[in-house]
């Protein structure tokens, strides 16, 4: 075959590729669509979830399942997703602290954060909020710091697992205010919380989803949200920077990711279905009561932010020398 043919047949294989990639976007969705979540129920990443599935269920005309793969710090669900077929039937609700922190945690990753998936878009964004049990003898952040500096090593903290924003966030907090803790990392934030409710881990820094309900009924008391502003919910409880910690903020953010190689006019779709089905005024109403925030972005903007926060969290990581031995 001379190397005229092999060009030839190559054009056409590329050419008849393309018109079935079309083909199948023109007809996309046919059938159900699964969001694969890292995590297990409960918490910021699962709720976010669920608050898609439903308006996006009617939006896009096809029933939308969501399929918790919790496990290995996220990487179950993320492998699960990168080896899926790329036509926008299998997508990834993808959380911060594994997206942009896996990668400088593990030496060798079974993805890759970049080259492994599409962005669709942005879903939510969430502050954090240090919390105890009211077994610990405190009532403000700077009781608690001096607590556990006169007690180290005394006090354990929960985290949702290994490389979880949780983990990563207390890893940085225990740097900046020099308090020593122990770490017991769970499988996602609801069996954390339950044993932190329990007494038997004292600490937990993680998103409103978690924590809110708990902090607003008394069962724990909410020292301090990690974000900019007070949380709505939880009106009384006052930022870092007012608590006297102005150096220590955190957020975790929630997005979702299709297969590399997803065909551009499923991507649009999708994208598309995702930004109307967060626009309705109900979903609003169930995120404030969950203490999400909900914050679209494009595909374009979700890629830039992932690779803005790639080196943030890698520096962030090593320079807490955080280790997952």
């Amino acid at each position: 075959m001379t190397r005229s043919h092999i060009a030839h047949k190559l054009l056409a294989t590329l050419a008849f590729t393309a018109v079935t990639q079309f083909a199948s976007a023109q007809t996309f969705p046919d059938r159900a669509i699964t969001l694969v979540v890292p995590n297990p129920p409960g918490g910021l990443v699962d709720t976010s979830a669920r608050l898609l599935s439903e308006p996006l269920t009617r939006v896009i005309g096809q029933t939308v399942i969501v399929d918790n793969k919790p496990g290995a710090s996220g990487n179950i669900a993320y492998q699960y997703v990168a080896n899926a077929k790329p036509d926008g039937y299998t997508l990834l609700i993808s959380y911060s602290g594994y997206h942009v922190g896996n990668p400088a945690l593990f030496d060798k990753l079974p993805w890759d954060p970049l080259k492994d998936f599409s962005p669709i878009a942005l879903l939510t964004i969430s502050t954090n909020v240090i919390a105890v049990h009211p077994s610990v003898p405190v009532n403000n952040l700077k009781e608690f710091i001096a607590y556990a500096k006169a007690n180290p090593g005394k006090l354990n903290y929960a985290s949702q697992g290994n490389g979880s924003i949780s983990h990563i966030g207390t890893e940085m907090f225990k740097q900046s205010t020099g308090v020593e803790m122990v770490h017991v990392p769970y499988k996602g934030s609801g069996p954390a919380i339950q044993d932190v409710l329990a007494g038997q881990v004292q600490v937990f820094i993680s998103t409103p989803p978690s924590l809110m309900q708990h902090v607003q009924s008394g069962k724990l008391k909410g020292l301090a949200v990690t974000g900019k502003t007070r949380h709505p919910g939880m009106p009384n409880v006052p930022t870092t920077a007012e608590a006297g910690l102005p150096s220590f903020q955190l957020e975790s953010w929630v997005g979702l990711f299709a297969p590399a190689g997803t065909p551009a006019p499923v991507v649009a779709k999708l994208t598309d279905s995702v930004k109307k089905s967060l626009a309705f005024p109900e979903v609003k109403e169930r995120a404030d009561g969950a203490g999400v925030e909900l914050r679209y972005l494009t595909p374009a903007a979700t890629d830039a932010l992932v690779k803005k926060e790639l080196p943030y969290w890698s520096k962030a990581i090593k320079s807490a020398n955080i280790t997952l031995d």
